[in-house]
């Protein structure tokens, strides 16, 4: 009687709220089309996938695509080469956004500050298709800055087309890009500090710099750590969109991630789903692995953890 009576409380509640549940409705169905349903073919990569065959109908193999990723020299120099732009990313990258988003909340007048913020953000919302094709003009051995470069007396330089040189200019290009966008959610953070601390902290003789370090920081704190384990969380994600638009073959070896490799594997040779699908779900579970770490870590350390 009384698991009945809990039912019909529960029932009772969402009639209360269901004007909210079906505002709720297209997301959720949205996620179980687009995120839930493909898991479906996942097992495409336990299999010896054939298209006439389908899914159902190919051979089941076990482990063996797994397998095939650690005896695949292209694959495992796409794994160690994916692993070192990710972790540049996360020390030359990540800290920007932080950054920027300090310098913004100090700078002092209001339309100076939103000119500099609308200045910052604006190159998220180009596509690196177009960012690729202006890099790729303005970076040219005949293009704008090697032209400066040679009337100042020096030599040509090879941006795009050196191996050495390939990885800092993806962290440059994409700091350019993503760290004004990235600032709005740590200049949220400090929005909700309370401002009596700055009053107080400057009263008893605080410097700007020191505000910052003992008020700012530790304020945005919580904000930090959730961004740094979703970064660590992606880590085996390079940024294929920028990668795949400032690529080109005297820079190939560099440029060979992950995401890459699959790309090539699957449109420029004889497509092996299997493998592919293989390597997606070796990446989602290193992944993740690396999220549960990192949130265990930043627990540790820092006291603040993501969830758990």
């Amino acid at each position: 009687m009384e698991l009945q009576a809990n039912k019909k409380n529960i029932w009772r509640e969402i009639w209360k709220a269901r004007y909210i549940y079906l505002l709720l409705a297209p997301v959720v169905i949205y996620l179980l089309m687009f995120n839930y349903a493909p898991m479906y073919g996942i097992q495409i990569a336990f299999k010896d996938f054939k298209a006439r065959l389908g899914i159902w109908g190919s051979e089941w193999v076990g482990l063996e695509n797994f397998e095939k990723i650690f005896s695949t020299p292209t694959a495992i120099h796409a794994i160690l080469n994916t692993l070192r732009i990710s972790f540049g990313r996360l020390a030359f990258e990540f800290p920007m956004g932080i950054v920027i988003a300090v310098l913004l909340t100090e700078m002092p007048g209001k339309k100076v500050k939103k000119a500099y913020q609308t200045l910052f953000t604006f190159p998220h919302f180009l596509s690196w298709v177009v960012v690729g094709t202006l890099l790729r003009n303005f970076l040219a051995s005949d293009g704008a800055i090697n032209q400066l470069i040679t009337s100042m007396g020096g030599e040509s330089v090879r941006f795009l087309g050196t191996e050495s040189l390939f990885r800092p200019m993806l962290y440059l290009t994409s700091n350019w890009k993503s760290m004004g966008w990235e600032a709005i959610i740590y200049m949220a953070a400090i929005a909700g500090i309370d401002t009596s601390l700055y009053e107080a902290a400057e009263i008893d003789g605080a410097s700007r710099l020191q505000r910052i370090w003992h008020i700012t920081l530790p304020g945005i704190k919580v904000t930090v750590v959730v961004m740094l384990i979703l970064a660590v969380g992606g880590i085996m994600n390079s940024g294929f969109d920028q990668i795949f638009n400032l690529k080109n073959t005297m820079v190939y070896d560099a440029a060979t991630t992950l995401d890459i490799y699959v790309y090539d594997l699957t449109f420029t040779g004889v497509p092996d789903y299997s493998f592919s699908t293989a390597v997606g779900l070796f990446k989602t579970i290193i992944n993740l692995i690396l999220m549960l770490t990192a949130n265990k870590v930043t627990s540790m350390i820092t006291g603040e953890k993501m969830f758990g």
